[in-house]
C-alpha cells in the first residue's frame, strides 16, 4: 500500500567504525533472539542517540511475540519503554547534550503539528508512514517505538543503544538524585495508566472496575483511588496477580475463574453498578467457544466478552474506558445495551506521553505520593530478553513488572529489586 509522508523516518546510519551493540529482535511468533547489531548514528538533524540504562517488557509487546501485529519484519528491534543516558545529539537538538540522563516516551511526536502543540503526543501526524493504518482507521497514530511498521518500523529500546528521532521534544530529562527504577516508567506505563483514569474521568466517590491486572490494572487501581475513589474491584484469574492487588494495591479483587458470570458477580457486591469500568487488559483470550472458533478462523482480530461485560456492570449512565490494546474487528457488540443505558464508551487511545508525564514526575514520583517500584518483581540482564518473553507470556514466578538492566546501567538502587536470572525464577 505504500507509505506516507513523514518528517521523520525509521531507516538510520550505523557507526562509521562498524562498532556493534546487542538488541532483541524478532524473528516469527514465539522466536526473540538477541543478536549483535549496528550501533546507530545522528541521521537525521534532531536525532539524539542514547546508551540505553534501563528498559523492559510491556504486556502488549506478547502481541508482537505471538505475531498479532501486522507489518512486522524478521530483524525488527522489539521495545518502546526505556531510558537512558545522552551519548551524542544532532546539529538542531539544544535542549540535550551527552551525559544527561533522559526517559524516552514510547511515541515519536514531531512536536509541531496541531496535536502535538496540545501534548496529544501519540496523535501525531506527521511521524507515522503506515498507510495501512490509515486505510484500517481512517487516521494513523504517531510512530511508535519497535512496534512493527504498523506503527512506523522504529527500532526499538530493547537494546544497549537507541536512536531517538526528533529527540528534542521526545525525551524527558531526569533530575539527579532519584534512581532509574522510580523514572523509567514514565515512558509508558505510568502515562498510560494515569491517562486511562483521567480520560474516563474517575472522581471522588465512584466504585471503579478494572479489567486486567498487569502492570497498567494495577497502576490504574492506584491512581484510582489517588483520585478518590470509594472502591476499586479488580477483575483477573491469575491467582499471583489478584494476591498483589489485594497485597501490594490494597484493592478488592474477582477471580473470574471462580465466578464465571462476572456482571453477576459484580451486581452481588456492587448492588447498583459500577460507576466507572476499565479495560486494561493487554490480552485478549476468548473465554467462550464461539469467540475462540472465529478468531481462529479470523472472522474476528479482537474479542467483545470484555467490553461487553463492562458495558452491562456499569450504571445507566455510567462510564466505560478502553486502555487495553485492540487491533481491529469484533463480533457481538452489544451495541444495544450501550445506547439503552446511555453508557459513556471511551475510547482511551494510545496515551499521549507528553500530556501527562511531567505532572506524573513533579506531583507524585518526587513528592512521594506514588511510588513505581511497587510493581517491580523482578530485575533480569539485557541477555536474558528471548527467556523474559517466554517467562513473562507464562505469568512465572508471579511476575508484574521487570527492570532490564544493560552495561550502562548503574546497581539497583537501595530497597530495590535485586538482579536475577530468568533461569532461576522456577527454582524459587
Amino acid at each position: 500500500m505504500g507509505t506516507v509522508p513523514t518528517v521523520v523516518h525509521p531507516e538510520y546510519k550505523a557507526r562509521e567504525d562498524g562498532s556493534t551493540m546487542k538488541a532483541l529482535a524478532w524473528f516469527g511468533p514465539k522466536d526473540v533472539r538477541l543478536i549483535d547489531t549496528p550501533i546507530p548514528e545522528i541521521t537525521e538533524p534532531d536525532d539524539v542517540i542514547l546508551k540505553v540504562t534501563g528498559t523492559t517488557i510491556c504486556g502488549s509487546d506478547l502481541h508482537l511475540y505471538h505475531g498479532e501485529i501486522v507489518n512486522l519484519q524478521k530483524g525488527d528491534i522489539l521495545g518502546h519503554e526505556f531510558m537512558g543516558v545522552v551519548d551524542r545529539v544532532g546539529p538542531n537538538v539544544t535542549n540535550l547534550k551527552p551525559g544527561d540522563r533522559v526517559v524516552a516516551s514510547f511515541q515519536i511526536a514531531c512536536g509541531e503539528c496541531e496535536y502535538c502543540k496540545q501534548k496529544l503526543s501519540s496523535f501525531c501526524d506527521r511521524t507515522n508512514p503506515s498507510s495501512l493504518q490509515n486505510y484500517m482507521y481512517g487516521h494513523r497514530d504517531a510512530g511508535f517505538f519497535g512496534y512493527a511498521h504498523f506503527t512506523g518500523g522504529f527500532a526499538g529500546g530493547q537494546a544497549e543503544y537507541v536512536r531517538v528521532p526528533k529527540g528534542n521534544v521526545n525525551l524527558l530529562p531526569i533530575p539527579d538524585g532519584i534512581p532509574d527504577e522510580k523514572v523509567l516508567y514514565l515512558s509508558d506505563v505510568l502515562p498510560t495508566s494515569y491517562h486511562c483514569v483521567m480520560d474516563t474521568g474517575v472522581k471522588e466517590g465512584d466504585v471503579v472496575g478494572v479489567w486486567g491486572l498487569g502492570p497498567i490494572g494495577q497502576c490504574v487501581a492506584k491512581w484510582a483511588k489517588l483520585k478518590g475513589a470509594k472502591r476499586v474491584i479488580g477483575i483477573d484469574q491469575v491467582p499471583e496477580r489478584l494476591a498483589f492487588a489485594r497485597e501490594k494495591t490494597g484493592i478488592e479483587t474477582l477471580d473470574f475463574s471462580e465466578h464465571k458470570d462476572v456482571v453477576k458477580r459484580l451486581q452481588e457486591i456492587a448492588p447498583g453498578g459500577l460507576d466507572v469500568a476499565l479495560d486494561c487488559g493487554t490480552f485478549h483470550q476468548p473465554k467462550t467457544l464461539l469467540h475462540k472458533i472465529e478468531k481462529t478462523l479470523m472472522l474476528e482480530t479482537d474479542v467483545s466478552e470484555i467490553v461487553n461485560e463492562m458495558i452491562t456492570s456499569v450504571k445507566k449512565g455510567g462510564r466505560v474506558g478502553i486502555i487495553a490494546a485492540y487491533a481491529g474487528y469484533t463480533n457481538h457488540f452489544n451495541i444495544g445495551a450501550l445506547m439503552e443505558k446511555g453508557v459513556r464508551l471511551i475510547g482511551n487511545g494510545q496515551a499521549p506521553v507528553h500530556k501527562w508525564w511531567k505532572e506524573i514526575l513533579n506531583d507524585y514520583i518526587l513528592t512521594g505520593k506514588f511510588d513505581p517500584e511497587f510493581m517491580i518483581t523482578h530485575r533480569v540482564p539485557l541477555e536474558d530478553f528471548p527467556k523474559l518473553y517466554a517467562a513473562f507470556d507464562q505469568r512465572q514466578a508471579g511476575v508484574i513488572k521487570v527492570f532490564v538492566e544493560t552495561k550502562f546501567s548503574n546497581p539497583p538502587a537501595p530497597g530495590s529489586v535485586s538482579t536475577s536470572r530468568v533461569e532461576d525464577w522456577a527454582k524459587v
